[in-house]
């Protein structure tokens, strides 16, 4: 698979385990330079297919860790809407008990991730691709997307089905990951666990659909109504936390055997409890 890699250079951690500042940050410089490069898409879509069925809810459960609800702040401008709300790569559909009054519908092309929801109580649900919506043209009065806009391809396609399938006017609310807001013990506590993992960042397939969606959506064709960033704080209580942190990365290069060292250390590390900064960003568009 084609993906970019930084690897923060072999040096002895400082005190406490804090990885050299000057290492990180010559890391990122050299990760700046190589983030336009492109992931395979066909390999990305073939890996995302077996993440989500091996790990069905994962996202929601890793989301679960933080302080305060992402979704319920995805929600709120979609909260009143008369309108069908369609929610975009669902997963286990966290957001439809945030919307028990809305005429939704969640569309996912995992298999896995759609059978979670369906044992949560939360429907309807249809299997469909983000490229190829099984849904009539300008039927929907708003889309919700929440930390799929990154990691779904191909991105033009993906976006002109979303303006399909939206009425005239009608809303899309997304939240991604973001990459601005940490504090310096944020980036320190991050780049300890990605040096753990043997990389600075993950590889994703679209990585201008982060803190740049705003204007991506523009380009497509969108009126940005809102584009908000917000740090939330994951609490890690426990081994299992420590594993879990693992898994929810998108890391298609980490190997079987670097994944159980990873987990074995992160999990010592979050048995003791830590706090982890996870900046997103919320857009508001409507269809132009």
């Amino acid at each position: 698979m084609t993906t970019y890699e930084v690897r923060v250079p072999r040096r002895r951690p400082g005190p406490g385990g804090a990885v050299g500042k000057e290492a990180v940050r010559e890391a990122v410089r050299k990760e700046s330079r190589k983030e336009g490069a492109g992931v395979d898409q066909d390999r990305w879509r073939h890996y995302l297919a077996a993440y989500h069925d091996e790990r069905p809810g994962i996202t929601e459960r890793f989301l679960g860790r933080a302080d305060t609800s992402p979704y319920a702040w995805l929600a709120e401008p979609l909260r009143g809407r008369d309108g069908p709300v369609l929610d975009l790569a669902c997963g286990s559909a966290p957001v439809r008990p945030l919307l028990a009054g809305a005429h939704w519908l969640g569309v996912d092309a995992s298999p896995g991730e759609l059978a979670a929801a369906a044992r949560a109580g939360r429907g309807p649900l249809i299997r469909g691709d983000a490229a190829r919506l099984p849904v009539v043209d300008g039927t929907v009065d708003a889309v919700c997307a929440a930390m799929c806009l990154p990691v779904l391809t191909p991105r033009d396609r993906v976006l002109a089905e979303i303006r399909r399938v939206l009425r005239p006017d009608g809303m899309l609310a997304a939240l991604v990951p973001a990459t601005r807001g940490l504090s310096p013990a944020g980036l320190a506590r991050w780049a300890r666990v990605m040096a753990t993992l043997g990389t600075l960042r993950q590889p994703w397939p679209d990585p201008h659909a982060r803190d740049g969606l705003a204007h991506l959506l523009r380009h497509a064709g969108f009126e940005v109504i809102a584009d908000e960033p917000r740090v939330f704080t994951l609490a890690l209580t426990g081994t299992d936390d420590g594993h879990l942190l693992v898994d929810a990365l998108y890391l298609p290069h980490l190997s079987a055997d670097r994944t159980r060292a990873a987990k074995k250390k992160l999990g010592s590390w979050a048995a003791s409890g830590r706090r982890l900064e996870l900046p997103l960003r919320r857009v508001v568009a409507r269809r132009g």
